[in-house]
Protein backbone atom coordinates (compact mmCIF):
# COMPACT_ATOMS: atom_id res chain seq x y z
CA UNK A 1 0.00 0.00 0.00
CA UNK A 2 1.14 3.54 -0.69
CA UNK A 3 2.71 5.32 2.29
CA UNK A 4 0.00 7.99 2.59
CA UNK A 5 -3.16 6.18 1.55
CA UNK A 6 -6.16 7.94 3.11
CA UNK A 7 -4.12 10.93 4.29
CA UNK A 8 -4.64 14.60 3.40
CA UNK A 9 -1.56 16.80 2.96
CA UNK A 10 -1.44 20.60 2.79
CA UNK A 11 1.63 22.04 1.06
CA UNK A 12 2.19 25.78 1.24
CA UNK A 13 4.16 27.39 -1.56
CA UNK A 14 2.90 24.55 -3.73
CA UNK A 15 2.80 26.47 -6.98
CA UNK A 16 6.35 25.89 -8.17
CA UNK A 17 9.83 24.60 -7.33
CA UNK A 18 10.17 22.52 -4.19
CA UNK A 19 6.55 23.04 -3.22
CA UNK A 20 5.31 21.58 -6.46
CA UNK A 21 7.74 18.66 -6.13
CA UNK A 22 6.42 17.93 -2.63
CA UNK A 23 2.82 18.06 -3.87
CA UNK A 24 3.52 15.62 -6.69
CA UNK A 25 5.48 13.24 -4.46
CA UNK A 26 2.77 13.19 -1.79
CA UNK A 27 0.14 12.54 -4.46
CA UNK A 28 2.19 9.63 -5.84
CA UNK A 29 1.97 8.08 -2.38
CA UNK A 30 -1.84 8.42 -2.56
CA UNK A 31 -2.30 11.45 -0.31
CA UNK A 32 -5.00 13.93 -1.23
CA UNK A 33 -3.08 17.16 -1.74
CA UNK A 34 -3.96 20.79 -1.09
CA UNK A 35 -1.56 23.04 -3.02
CA UNK A 36 -1.67 26.48 -1.42
CA UNK A 37 0.29 29.44 -2.72
CA UNK A 38 0.16 33.17 -3.25
CA UNK A 39 1.14 32.26 -6.82
CA UNK A 40 -1.03 30.35 -9.28
CA UNK A 41 -1.19 26.62 -8.49
CA UNK A 42 -2.80 25.58 -11.79
CA UNK A 43 0.30 23.79 -13.13
CA UNK A 44 0.66 21.74 -9.95
CA UNK A 45 -3.03 20.84 -9.93
CA UNK A 46 -2.97 19.91 -13.62
CA UNK A 47 0.13 17.73 -13.23
CA UNK A 48 -1.38 15.76 -10.37
CA UNK A 49 -4.78 15.58 -12.03
CA UNK A 50 -3.25 13.96 -15.11
CA UNK A 51 -2.13 11.06 -12.93
CA UNK A 52 -5.62 10.78 -11.40
CA UNK A 53 -4.40 12.14 -8.09
CA UNK A 54 -6.72 13.87 -5.66
CA UNK A 55 -5.76 17.53 -5.55
CA UNK A 56 -7.11 21.01 -5.05
CA UNK A 57 -5.40 24.37 -5.31
CA UNK A 58 -6.09 27.52 -3.36
CA UNK A 59 -4.62 31.01 -3.37
CA UNK A 60 -3.53 32.18 0.07
CA UNK A 61 -1.10 34.47 1.88
CA UNK A 62 0.86 32.80 4.68
CA UNK A 63 1.44 36.16 6.38
CA UNK A 64 -2.32 36.71 6.76
CA UNK A 65 -4.02 34.67 9.49
CA UNK A 66 -7.50 34.95 8.00
CA UNK A 67 -6.16 33.66 4.68
CA UNK A 68 -4.54 30.69 6.44
CA UNK A 69 -7.79 29.86 8.21
CA UNK A 70 -9.65 29.97 4.90
CA UNK A 71 -7.04 27.64 3.41
CA UNK A 72 -7.41 25.12 6.25
CA UNK A 73 -11.21 25.22 6.00
CA UNK A 74 -10.93 24.63 2.27
CA UNK A 75 -8.80 21.53 2.89
CA UNK A 76 -11.32 20.11 5.35
CA UNK A 77 -14.29 20.96 3.12
CA UNK A 78 -12.65 19.27 0.13
CA UNK A 79 -11.15 16.20 1.79
CA UNK A 80 -12.59 15.96 5.30
CA UNK A 81 -9.40 16.20 7.36
CA UNK A 82 -5.76 17.34 7.54
CA UNK A 83 -3.00 14.86 8.39
CA UNK A 84 0.13 16.52 7.01
CA UNK A 85 1.22 20.15 6.78
CA UNK A 86 4.34 21.01 4.81
CA UNK A 87 5.28 24.60 5.64
CA UNK A 88 7.23 25.40 2.51
CA UNK A 89 6.01 28.93 1.66
CA UNK A 90 8.79 31.47 2.14
CA UNK A 91 10.37 34.57 0.70
CA UNK A 92 13.62 33.56 -0.99
CA UNK A 93 13.80 34.50 -4.65
CA UNK A 94 11.71 37.57 -3.86
CA UNK A 95 14.36 39.12 -1.61
CA UNK A 96 17.84 40.44 -2.32
CA UNK A 97 21.07 39.34 -0.72
CA UNK A 98 23.67 41.83 0.46
CA UNK A 99 25.48 43.24 3.48
CA UNK A 100 23.48 43.00 6.68
CA UNK A 101 23.54 46.75 7.27
CA UNK A 102 22.18 47.46 3.80
CA UNK A 103 19.05 45.31 4.11
CA UNK A 104 15.99 47.59 3.86
CA UNK A 105 13.90 47.55 7.02
CA UNK A 106 10.70 46.81 5.12
CA UNK A 107 12.33 43.80 3.44
CA UNK A 108 13.49 42.48 6.82
CA UNK A 109 9.94 42.80 8.19
CA UNK A 110 8.38 41.22 5.11
CA UNK A 111 10.78 38.25 5.34
CA UNK A 112 9.90 37.64 8.98
CA UNK A 113 6.18 38.03 8.27
CA UNK A 114 6.17 35.26 5.66
CA UNK A 115 9.00 32.96 6.73
CA UNK A 116 8.36 33.01 10.49
CA UNK A 117 4.88 34.31 11.23
CA UNK A 118 3.62 32.45 8.17
CA UNK A 119 4.70 29.11 9.62
CA UNK A 120 3.07 30.01 12.94
CA UNK A 121 -0.13 31.08 11.17
CA UNK A 122 -0.38 27.87 9.15
CA UNK A 123 0.20 25.72 12.22
CA UNK A 124 -2.50 27.61 14.12
CA UNK A 125 -4.89 27.16 11.21
CA UNK A 126 -4.24 23.46 10.58
CA UNK A 127 -3.56 21.97 14.02
CA UNK A 128 -7.25 21.89 15.09
CA UNK A 129 -8.06 19.62 12.13
CA UNK A 130 -5.03 17.45 12.96
CA UNK A 131 -6.29 17.10 16.54
CA UNK A 132 -9.68 16.07 15.18
CA UNK A 133 -7.93 13.47 13.01
CA UNK A 134 -6.12 12.01 16.02
CA UNK A 135 -2.66 13.34 15.15
CA UNK A 136 -0.52 14.27 12.21
CA UNK A 137 2.81 15.50 10.94
CA UNK A 138 4.08 19.03 10.43
CA UNK A 139 7.16 19.38 8.22
CA UNK A 140 8.77 22.81 8.34
CA UNK A 141 11.18 23.69 5.56
CA UNK A 142 14.19 25.41 7.10
CA UNK A 143 17.58 25.88 5.42
CA UNK A 144 21.27 25.15 5.66
CA UNK A 145 21.59 28.94 5.85
CA UNK A 146 20.33 28.87 9.44
CA UNK A 147 22.82 26.26 10.68
CA UNK A 148 25.85 27.13 8.59
CA UNK A 149 25.44 30.89 9.03
CA UNK A 150 25.06 32.07 5.43
CA UNK A 151 26.53 35.56 4.99
CA UNK A 152 24.91 38.27 2.87
CA UNK A 153 21.43 36.98 3.53
CA UNK A 154 20.97 37.74 7.22
CA UNK A 155 17.21 38.20 7.06
CA UNK A 156 16.73 34.87 5.28
CA UNK A 157 19.17 32.97 7.54
CA UNK A 158 17.63 34.48 10.68
CA UNK A 159 14.11 33.59 9.57
CA UNK A 160 15.07 29.97 8.96
CA UNK A 161 16.83 29.75 12.32
CA UNK A 162 13.54 30.85 13.88
CA UNK A 163 11.78 28.03 12.01
CA UNK A 164 14.13 25.50 13.62
CA UNK A 165 13.47 26.94 17.07
CA UNK A 166 9.73 26.92 16.43
CA UNK A 167 9.93 23.30 15.28
CA UNK A 168 11.55 22.19 18.53
CA UNK A 169 9.16 24.11 20.78
CA UNK A 170 6.07 22.94 18.88
CA UNK A 171 7.27 19.34 19.00
CA UNK A 172 7.32 19.57 22.81
CA UNK A 173 3.89 21.21 22.92
CA UNK A 174 2.04 19.11 20.35
CA UNK A 175 3.34 15.68 21.31
CA UNK A 176 0.38 15.21 23.66
CA UNK A 177 -1.85 15.47 20.56
CA UNK A 178 0.31 12.92 18.70
CA UNK A 179 1.27 15.66 16.25
CA UNK A 180 4.90 15.36 15.20
CA UNK A 181 6.86 18.46 14.17
CA UNK A 182 10.14 18.22 12.27
CA UNK A 183 12.22 20.41 10.00
CA UNK A 184 14.14 19.79 6.80
CA UNK A 185 17.18 21.99 6.17
CA UNK A 186 18.35 21.78 2.55
CA UNK A 187 21.38 23.27 0.94
CA UNK A 188 20.80 25.41 -2.16
CA UNK A 189 18.45 23.60 -4.54
CA UNK A 190 18.26 24.09 -8.29
CA UNK A 191 14.94 25.95 -8.43
CA UNK A 192 13.54 29.21 -9.77
CA UNK A 193 13.98 30.77 -6.33
CA UNK A 194 17.72 30.08 -6.31
CA UNK A 195 18.00 31.55 -9.80
CA UNK A 196 16.25 34.71 -8.63
CA UNK A 197 18.05 35.11 -5.31
CA UNK A 198 21.58 34.82 -6.69
CA UNK A 199 21.02 36.19 -10.18
CA UNK A 200 24.19 36.51 -12.22
CA UNK A 201 26.25 35.16 -9.29
CA UNK A 202 24.34 31.86 -9.28
CA UNK A 203 26.93 29.65 -11.01
CA UNK A 204 29.78 30.91 -8.81
CA UNK A 205 27.64 30.41 -5.70
CA UNK A 206 26.49 26.92 -6.66
CA UNK A 207 30.07 25.87 -7.40
CA UNK A 208 31.16 27.08 -3.96
CA UNK A 209 28.25 25.31 -2.25
CA UNK A 210 28.94 21.96 -3.93
CA UNK A 211 32.64 22.31 -3.15
CA UNK A 212 31.89 22.51 0.56
CA UNK A 213 29.84 19.31 0.57
CA UNK A 214 31.05 15.80 1.25
CA UNK A 215 28.91 14.71 -1.71
CA UNK A 216 29.85 17.36 -4.22
CA UNK A 217 26.72 17.78 -6.27
CA UNK A 218 24.10 20.51 -6.17
CA UNK A 219 20.69 19.43 -4.98
CA UNK A 220 17.64 19.10 -7.21
CA UNK A 221 14.03 18.90 -6.05
CA UNK A 222 14.18 15.10 -6.37
CA UNK A 223 16.79 15.04 -3.60
CA UNK A 224 14.34 16.51 -1.06
CA UNK A 225 11.13 14.60 -1.65
CA UNK A 226 12.25 11.36 0.02
CA UNK A 227 12.93 13.12 3.30
CA UNK A 228 9.60 14.93 3.24
CA UNK A 229 7.76 11.69 2.47
CA UNK A 230 9.55 9.96 5.34
CA UNK A 231 8.60 12.69 7.82
CA UNK A 232 5.03 12.80 6.52
CA UNK A 233 4.45 9.07 6.84
CA UNK A 234 4.16 6.58 9.68
CA UNK A 235 7.70 5.45 8.88
CA UNK A 236 8.79 8.30 11.18
CA UNK A 237 5.99 7.88 13.74
CA UNK A 238 8.36 8.35 16.71
CA UNK A 239 10.51 11.08 15.15
CA UNK A 240 9.76 14.61 16.31
CA UNK A 241 11.62 17.82 17.09
CA UNK A 242 14.38 16.97 14.62
CA UNK A 243 16.08 19.00 11.91
CA UNK A 244 17.22 16.75 9.07
CA UNK A 245 20.03 18.24 7.01
CA UNK A 246 19.72 17.47 3.31
CA UNK A 247 22.87 19.29 2.29
CA UNK A 248 25.21 16.77 0.69
CA UNK A 249 27.16 16.54 3.92
CA UNK A 250 27.95 20.16 4.73
CA UNK A 251 26.90 20.35 8.38
CA UNK A 252 26.87 17.36 10.73
CA UNK A 253 24.48 17.68 13.68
Amino acid sequence: MAQLEGKVAVVTGGGRGLGRAYCEALARESAAVVAADIRDTAETVDAIGKTNGRVTGIAFDAADMASCETMAKHAVNEFGRIDVLVNNAALYGDIQGGRFDKIPEDEWDRTMAVNVRGVWNCCKACVPAMRDAGGGSIVNIASLAAVYGMPFGLHYATSKAAVIGMTRALARELGRDWIRVNAVAPSAVLTEGTDEFFGEKKEKFLHAVAGGQSLQQNLTTDDLVGTVLYLSSDASRLVTGQTLMVDGGTVFL
